[in-house]
């Protein structure tokens, strides 16, 4: 071996320690900085302007809930979607719309808003089962249920499994519907294992609540929102999303989120195919999943209805409200 050559080596080593160091470096100085100056408790009042309750749940903790129960009809159930700063804020177009009109009701899902947001595990079961009590325990009757994105499997399990709770279902930019891959056990199960390595890695007690803090940070949410908005993200919005994911505990669920670990495998075929009850898709462009396969979920199932509502990016009843409750009108009356 050359010198010269000796030489490119020793230099190219150097220059990946001293990378490696700088980044070590980086990432102990945001560890610290996240522990000491940025407040984990930020002030915030209630996501809608109705009466906020605290439900118990046998499976899930304490469940915070907003209702306005003055309208008549079926109930409504909002659900939120899942993501690092969600809560019930993002139904308020529709909560607002439809209060003293319907018995309006929507949750903060378990590890969200002002709900239970302890370290424990997180799964599609839990959901569903916090669903299933809320429903029969306070709404007390069968509902109209609303979800956002992957609360849309969340509340298809729980039609699945307790189809009296649910009167019709609407999903609005749900998941599931990407052109399957190939499903070979050993494909499956490589999926699983690197979901758990994923979550291995974020969980660390060290970096997690770090790490969340730079994807909760006022710009990441600002970025993250404006991929889902065809115009201008509302402030309030961008305030609410900020202020709720600087709360104790908001690190855990969206840990789980983030490792892929609350999405039900084959949601399509295992879960989606079976509901016998009125379901309406609302849909258009979303940069977090697609609907490739949902014209021939519509096409082959008499109770499936697709409508697109355009231009939007996963949130319609923010972007086309009107347009969006005009579809959920006429669903309805048709059931």
């Amino acid at each position: 071996m050359s010198k010269t050559f000796k030489n490119i080596i020793k230099s190219v080593l150097w220059t990946i320690g001293g990378l490696i160091s700088a980044f070590l470096a980086a990432l102990a100085g945001w560890i610290i900085y996240s522990r000491k100056y940025i407040h984990h408790d930020v002030k915030s009042g209630g996501a809608l302007d109705a009466a906020c309750k605290d439900f118990q749940s046998k499976h899930a903790g304490r469940i915070s809930y907003y209702a306005d129960t003055s309208g008549k009809g079926t109930p409504i159930l909002l659900l939120h979607s899942i993501n690092a700063a969600a809560s019930a804020f993002e139904t308020k177009p529709i909560f607002d719309h439809y209060k003293g009109l319907r018995p309006v009701y929507a949750l903060d899902l378990p590890g969200f808003g002002f709900s239970d947001r302890s370290d424990r595990t997180y799964s599609p079961m839990l959901y569903q089962r916090a669903i299933t009590e809320f429903l029969k325990d306070v709404v007390g009757q069968a509902a109209d249920v609303i979800g956002l994105s992957l609360s849309s499997e969340f509340a298809a399990l729980t039609a699945v499994h307790e189809p009296e709770l649910i009167h019709s279902l609407v999903m609005i930019s749900p998941t599931g519907f990407r052109q399957p891959k190939a499903n070979r056990v050993s494909d499956r199960s490589g999926l699983r294992g690197s979901k758990n390595a994923l979550f291995s890695m974020l969980s660390v007690a060290i970096w997690n609540r770090p790490l969340f803090d730079l994807i909760v940070s006022r710009p990441s949410i600002q970025f993250f929102l404006n991929k889902s908005f065809e115009g201008l993200v509302p402030e309030k919005l961008l305030d609410y999303a900020y202020q709720i994911a600087h709360q104790p505990g908001t690190q855990y669920a969206p840990t789980y989120f983030l490792s892929g670990k609350l999405s039900t495998p084959a949601v399509r075929e295992t879960v989606y195919k079976v509901l016998s009850l009125p379901v309406l898709v609302i849909y258009d462009r979303d940069p977090y999943t697609n609907f490739e396969m949902l014209p021939v979920m519509s096409k082959k199932r008499d109770n499936w209805h697709a409508v697109r509502i355009v231009p939007t990016k996963g949130l319609p009843h923010w972007e086309q409200p009107e347009k969006t409750f005009n579809t959920l009108d006429e669903f309805w009356s048709q059931k």
